[in-house]
């Protein structure tokens, strides 16, 4: 396929690398060949970088393959996930799962994203449901020292901020783009 043709989200390999494309500029001017622009990702190591490449360049386009898995446990330097269908388990290093680490709670439905029988990593829900494990009793009001809020601890370990109403005990939803509060669970 033609860099040109590529679009954000769209896997592709280029020179052995394999990339996600994240943005895509098509600059023409009026004596050069089109130049494209890309804000890529690589998609084992997570570095972002930019590459230009003319209209006539070829890469290959990639598809990844996704399958739902559950989170079971952490078994010290890895996580085990079990495919629910099949009961086949896998084992991914904790290392390459530290962004996701404090969401995993168990029985969690996860995405497996994996290449060529290679596992590339996880993708999890927009919201996960965590049991809060400890926090300061909310006094009220106190909103003007604390704006509304008090420090808590999550069952994975997660320290954030959440409304004075929430108790221990109580589960609620975290938003996993912005690891903030998002509601009762």
């Amino acid at each position: 396929m033609n860099v040109t043709e590529l679009r954000p989200g769209n896997y592709f390999e280029d020179e052995g690398v394999l990339y996600r494309c994240i943005d895509i500029l098509l600059n023409k001017t009026a004596m050069r060949k089109m130049v494209a622009k890309l804000k890529v990702e690589n998609v084992r190591t997570g570095a972002i970088i930019e590459l230009a490449r003319n209209s006539g360049y070829d890469v290959t386009e990639t598809r990844l393959d996704k399958k739902n898995m559950q989170y079971l446990y952490d078994g010290g330097v890895s996580l085990v996930f079990m495919d629910p269908k099949t009961y086949d388990q896998i084992e991914l290093p904790k290392a390459s799962l530290s962004k996701e680490m404090p969401y995993l709670v168990p029985n969690l439905e996860v995405m497996v994203i994996s290449y060529n029988d290679e596992v590339l990593g996880i993708q999890i829900p927009a919201k996960v449901a965590i049991t809060v494990t400890s926090c300061e009793p909310g006094v009220r009001g106190d909103t003007v020292t604390n704006g509304g809020s008090k420090d808590a601890v999550l069952e994975t370990g997660m320290k954030l901020r959440i409304p004075l109403f929430v108790n221990e005990g109580d589960k609620i939803l975290v938003d996993t783009a912005t690891g903030k509060y998002d509601g009762r669970a």
